[in-house]
């Protein structure tokens, strides 16, 4: 990747995270600015705008009205799996996991990536955007978001070669401790899909994720896009049947029998 594609990926995702911010301030059908009033605001081109407003039409985030402009989408409809265990193991997905970096910079938070790491606005983060390969293959582009003051030294080199928890733990004192992530259906946008070496327009994984260590103190927000046609996620359930005279359980997991979810795992890495 030359320097400006690698540049266009950073402001790609500047231009995403406004729209985002935008997104959250307004409700389902409401108007967002125009492209040329984006374009002047955050003084980037109508193509890269463009590129970014593609991907959050695509993430089902925003509609596109012909002749009339673009709106906040729908609310979508969210299915919860709750588990009463305290812990969800993460283990290694197969395959030979390898990275490669495609940007690496200390930024400033900025408004959304600031309330979800517990931020100013102004304060540094550490940004990195990076190719997963499986196996040599691509697999996944991951826009990492780390608190720099949790970890000022961290290197790309880190980011590159082997585990960054493990980086995390010993080499900076940071221990991760829990996740929330969400994972929904979407498609690749040119940019990705190049990277990832599938048609435009390919069906994948958008992955959510905000990570916190041993002390609640929030330390990396990632989003990542895993291609649909190579990864899948399995889940592993353990079930315990409602007793004979006592209430069916509350909610039901989709594609299983009815009983209480007590545990489940995930591989999203």
């Amino acid at each position: 990747m030359t320097a400006g594609e690698s540049g266009a990926v950073l402001k790609r995702e500047r231009v995403r995270d406004h729209i985002l911010q935008l997104i959250e301030s307004l409700s389902p059908g409401d108007a967002i600015p125009s492209e040329r009033s984006l374009c002047a605001a955050l003084q980037v081109s109508r193509p890269t705008l463009r590129a970014a407003v593609d991907e959050l039409v695509a993430a089902g985030l925003l509609v596109r009205e012909h002749g009339r402009g673009m709106f906040v989408a729908p609310e979508k409809i969210t299915q919860e799996l709750v588990s009463d265990s305290r812990g969800m193991a993460l283990p290694q997905a197969s395959g030979t996991w390898s990275s490669r970096l495609l940007e690496f910079t200390t930024i400033a938070a900025g408004a959304r990536v600031g309330r979800k790491l517990n931020l100013s606005p102004a304060a540094d983060i550490v940004y990195a955007a990076r190719l997963r390969l499986v196996d040599g293959a691509p697999m996944a582009i991951e826009h990492l978001h780390i608190r720099a003051d949790l970890a000022p030294a961290l290197t790309a080199r880190e980011l590159e070669t082997g585990d960054l928890y493990e980086h995390l733990r010993e080499r900076h004192r940071v221990r991760v401790s829990d996740a929330v992530q969400t994972i929904e259906p979407t498609v690749v946008s040119q940019a990705e899909a190049r990277l990832l070496e599938v048609p435009h327009l390919s069906p994948a994984l958008l992955f959510e994720r905000l990570t916190n260590d041993a002390d609640g103190r929030p330390v990396e927000y990632v989003h990542s896009v895993y291609r649909g046609d190579r990864y899948r996620i399995v889940s592993r359930l353990t079930l315990t049947s409602a007793s004979a005279d006592g209430p069916a359980a509350a909610g039901l997991v989709p594609g299983m029998a009815p009983g209480t979810v007590t545990q489940w795992e995930a591989t999203p890495r």
